[in-house]
């Protein structure tokens, strides 16, 4: 169930028995119950779950190591110094997932009468603001350069062209990308549009741009995809004969395929999955598109959110750091 990044408490042991962590089971039944709870019950989606069972694990792992007998034994005080050491280590967004993590947790415990207070309410997190967003992104030219440099002869190639021009031209996020169906791609008003499944539960529908719509026929119609409407739309590729499976393509090889892309088309930037988001964003709003209408595009709830992927400003910087001549 858990897949914790944890190395000294296990959330999931080998054969799918949860095992609990000492300091989890010392507390009795009802702990161990209620633990078990937080992570099955009341967090759905599978990329929060695994997050909060590694920042757990790690927490845990530190209160064992420093004797803490039992999780009803945490005080203020051991939420407070491990945040302290985290941040002396780690970057600030870490600790204060890593403290958002731990107080949702005894926030439960406390609803369930395992605990009278929640030890980490008190505690604050390291200062941090951001208000320009650290993922690489790409030049329009270097994105065309990658899309042009996939050989679209194989299944893969189609594959991996409509899954990255999907990503830059709606600015999907790649769980929303990976998790669609092959009939979340649709025709409406004589246009292809798309059915991207967000956060939350979110369903967001848009229409597709002219190249994307050329891609995604492409690698549907080749693929001969269209009689599989229920199957994924992204699949891995078996290892000898080079086709399609039915397996969804995982995120993990959704970005080794990525890297792999930039790679071979020259591409120097370390780039990730969420690059194309923010390239297809900068994109649109340096040819003149508002700010508001690319935060509906995105599907962020605030403005706020979206100015985060705006790097308009790069191009400013460089152009003045050239007006340094030595």
């Amino acid at each position: 169930m858990f897949e914790p990044q944890a190395q000294a408490t296990q959330l999931v042991p080998v054969g799918g028995a949860p095992f609990l962590p000492a300091i989890v089971t010392a507390a009795g039944d009802r702990a161990q119950r209620r633990f078990l709870e937080f992570f099955a019950a009341s967090i759905r989606n599978p990329h929060t779950r695994r997050a909060y069972a590694g920042a757990v694990g790690e927490f845990l792992a530190w209160c064992e190591e420093r004797g803490v007998a039992s999780i009803a034994a945490i005080q203020p005080l051991h939420v407070a110094a491990y945040i302290e050491d985290l941040s002396r280590s780690r970057a600030a967004p870490t600790a204060k997932l890593r403290l958002a993590a731990i107080r949702r947790l005894f926030d439960w415990l406390v609803i369930g009468q395992v605990m009278p207070t929640n030890p980490a309410a008190s505690v604050r997190g390291p200062a941090h603001s951001v208000k320009r967003g650290k993922t690489p992104v790409l030049a329009p030219e270097e994105a065309r350069a990658l899309l042009d440099s996939i050989d679209v002869s194989t299944p893969i190639g189609l594959r991996d062209r409509a899954l990255i021009g999907l990503m830059a031209f709606s600015f999907a996020r790649v769980g929303a990308a990976l998790s669609m169906k092959v009939e979340d791609v649709y025709v409406q008003h004589r246009r292809l549009w798309l059915r991207l499944h967000e956060k939350g539960g979110k369903v967001h529908e848009m229409p597709c741009h002219h190249a994307l719509e050329d891609y995604l026929h492409a690698y549907i119609d080749g693929c001969g995809l269209a009689g599989d409407p229920k199957g994924a739309l992204f699949r891995t590729v078996s290892r000898g004969r080079r086709e399609l499976t039915t397996t969804p393509l995982p995120q993990a090889n959704a970005y080794a395929m990525i890297t792999r892309r930039a790679a071979a088309a020259g591409i120097a930037t370390k780039i990730g999955n969420h690059t194309f988001r923010a390239t297809g964003i900068t994109a649109y709003l340096k040819n003149g598109g508002a700010l508001e209408t690319a935060a509906a595009m995105a599907n962020h709830s605030s403005t706020r959110t979206t100015q985060l992927y705006d790097r308009r400003s790069d191009q400013v910087s460089l152009d003045e750091i050239e007006r340094v001549r030595i």
